[in-house]
């Protein structure tokens, strides 16, 4: 059996949790089953159900009203406990890795993150990406529970063919404060409205090439034309142009957009780790020899202050 943790905003799956349970499936094992935590975990049944789990776990707790990834980890490892699992999967996500590193870190147990192929056996060999995916590595994994996450983008989500029968296992965890160290507690800002980079079609990135945080607007205005979303490189965030949210890279956001338009952006090997999914991407710079050119599908060498406002008039036309 393979156990599945499933992260999730108040009954709203992350994607790339549904990108791991589709992962499971690929594995060969005839039984996958979920894991969901905390408020709203019993809203995301159907869901999971149409993906194919034959269990879900909802772990719920009074004190744990938002994410908490020690708390996570405690109810993960409490099913791993009652369901003897051979493989225990999370998303290659920021909370996917946390949740999924905690549960290493009590039991004791190995954990290869970033796996594109995983073969259940003794031992359990994984294939993974290292520095950014500049290294691929083999290796095996000796435990008596495998713990692993896949990496990002490497499946599309897709419902199972035959939906699991969907049974709900209750269980309310058992915390102490020390688990509750870090969490959540308070959302300030912008928490919804419109699209993240992560899930854009589109996204039109800037650099340091763009100048200034005022340099932004033709960009903002050419994703807005073709119905994406602005993302940037990591000199940007650190210049304070644009915020984190917005940041491609490995410090960042991995994003699989179907064009990525980077503009003034040089290429750094950790930019390229987010952003090496896109389907199509499209660099404007100045300078040939940018490691960006090598990774894009079309090239444009120009000054992307007369290229992007050209771009936006033919548009318009």
């Amino acid at each position: 059996m393979i156990l599945v943790y499933v992260d999730h905003e108040n009954g709203e799956i992350d994607p790339l949790s549904l990108q791991a349970i589709t992962f499971a499936r690929s594995l060969g094992d005839d039984r996958i089953e979920a894991i969901v935590v905390g408020t709203g975990a019993a809203n995301c049944v159907p869901t999971l159900t149409q993906y194919g789990a034959a269990q879900i776990h909802v772990a719920e707790h009074p004190r744990l009203t938002d994410y908490a990834p020690v708390a996570a980890a405690r109810a993960v490892i409490e099913a791993m406990a009652l369901n003897k699992p051979k493989l225990v999967l999370g998303a290659g996500s920021a909370r996917g890795n946390e949740v999924m590193a905690h549960v290493a870190a009590i039991t004791d147990q190995p954990l290869a993150t970033d796996c594109f192929t995983i073969a259940i056996g003794s031992p359990v060999q994984v294939t993974r990406a290292r520095w950014g995916g500049n290294l691929i590595e083999h290796a095996n994994l000796h435990a008596d529970v495998a713990l692993a996450t896949v990496m990002q983008h490497i499946v599309q989500p897709e419902p199972a063919s035959t939906p699991g029968p969907g049974s709900i296992t209750n269980f309310t965890i058992t915390l102490t404060d020390a688990d509750l160290l870090v969490r959540v507690i308070e959302r300030i800002g912008d928490v919804g409205g419109g699209t993240s980079i992560a899930d854009a079609k589109v996204i039109v990135s800037g650099g340091r090439g763009v100048g200034s945080a005022v340099g932004f607007a033709p960009l903002v205005e050419l994703a807005a034309q073709l119905g994406g979303v602005v993302g940037c490189s990591r000199a940007v965030t650190s210049e304070g142009w644009r915020p984190h949210d917005d940041q491609v890279g490995q410090t960042g956001t991995k994003v699989a957009p179907d064009l990525y338009l980077a503009c003034g952006i040089s290429g750094a090997t950790q930019h390229i780790a987010g952003c090496k999914n896109s389907k199509t991407i499209v660099a404007i710079n100045t300078d040939p020899e940018a490691p960006i050119m090598s990774h894009a599908d079309y090239a444009i060498i120009g000054d992307l202050h007369q290229v992007v406002p050209a771009i936006i008039a033919a548009l318009r036309s």
